[in-house]
């Protein structure tokens, strides 16, 4: 009998410490950080903040679409990481999200859009990596084509480039 509880609480302690190790922290980048996420977040790696290197972006899952913009004559293939999984693995507990380009340049948007709508942090453009002359090397891109709705100013007006920072409020 004592031996059971013994295992038990072993296994228990167990259980919390390797809970603790993971619960609450990222790995740090291995290659040059192209993204810093901060604010109402439970998951960081540095000082608080989440940051992320290409490698760490593209481990949580790629998707693609294909959608007209008003930034492109053509319809443009866009690769990247959906916002709501990002916001998942850094645990986001805000109301807006606001992206901060390279140039300062600040959108709004609102986390019922990263819930709800098909809305990603796109790496690449038409198979390849964005440069920071043409909009990279982070955009945040609606799936204009496929939701009606979000193919009017206000989204595009959220549609940031040369993102650099995303902070939870």
């Amino acid at each position: 009998m004592v031996d059971r509880v013994v295992c038990r609480l072993i296994a228990l302690a167990l259980f919390v410490l390797a809970g603790a190790a993971s619960a609450g922290t990222l790995p740090e980048p291995t290659e040059k950080p192209i993204l810093v996420v901060s604010g109402q977040i439970g998951v960081t790696n540095r000082d608080g903040m989440a940051v992320f290197d290409r490698p760490m972006l593209e481990a949580l899952g790629m998707v693609t679409f294909t959608t007209a913009t008003p930034w492109y004559k053509e319809p443009v293939t866009f690769e990247g990481v959906p916002l709501a999984r990002l916001m998942e693995r850094v645990e986001a507990r805000g109301e807006t999200l606001t992206a901060t380009a390279l140039n300062d340049y600040t959108g709004e948007i609102p986390m019922d859009d990263v819930r709800n709508r098909k809305v990603i942090l796109a790496l690449k453009r038409d198979g390849a990596y964005m440069p920071v002359s043409d909009k990279g090397p982070l955009f945040i891109v609606y799936d204009f084509d496929h939701d009606p709705e979000a193919n009017r100013q206000k989204y595009f007006g959220r549609s940031v480039w040369q993102v650099a920072r995303l902070t939870v409020k």
